[in-house]
């Protein structure tokens, strides 16, 4: 089962810098990167840059609506008023079979504010020791996960061990 997780980063930069680890972690096949997304927002812009990150090769097991609609529900929607509020409303109740539940919109919407960066995962497979001492280079916090709450826990103590 693959995993969805976000990752903020307090610079702008943080993300991109920590997609390319990830995607050298997966040529070691040292975990399936299945698909990914960067959010960036500038200190000075009024909303974030979204791009969705997939190589020539591998198109990625999520499209493009499925970001859009995401980064729609989360960073978007008080812009474009009700009548797509609602829409984007009914379609947040879909993506809570896969986690993305309001909890997680709530979280990740009060923490990737100008000034910083997200890395969003779409993962599986990882070789976890080998994860976690390449990323340990970072400072993220991880902010959402489709895992169990156990599972969760589990990982941000992983990432909280000196």
């Amino acid at each position: 089962m693959a995993t969805l997780t976000v990752l903020k980063f307090e610079t702008t930069d943080g993300a991109e810098k920590a997609r390319h680890v990830i995607e050298d972690l997966s040529k070691q096949n040292l975990i399936t990167l299945h698909d990914a997304a960067i959010v960036t927002w500038p200190a000075d812009k009024k909303k974030p840059k979204t791009e969705q990150l997939k190589s020539e090769t591998d198109k990625g097991i999520l499209s493009g609506a499925f970001w859009g609609m995401l980064f729609g529900l989360l960073f978007f929607v008080p812009i474009l008023g009700l009548v797509v509020g609602a829409t984007m409303g009914g379609m947040a109740g879909s993506m809570s079979d896969v986690g993305i539940n309001d909890e997680f919109i709530r979280s990740v919407r009060s923490k990737v504010t100008p000034g910083t960066s997200a890395l969003f995962l779409m993962t599986s497979d990882a070789v976890k020791d080998k994860v976690f001492e390449a990323m340990r280079q970072f400072n993220f916090e991880i902010i959402a996960t489709n895992l169990s709450e156990e599972g969760e826990e589990k990982l941000r103590e992983a990432f909280a061990e000196e």
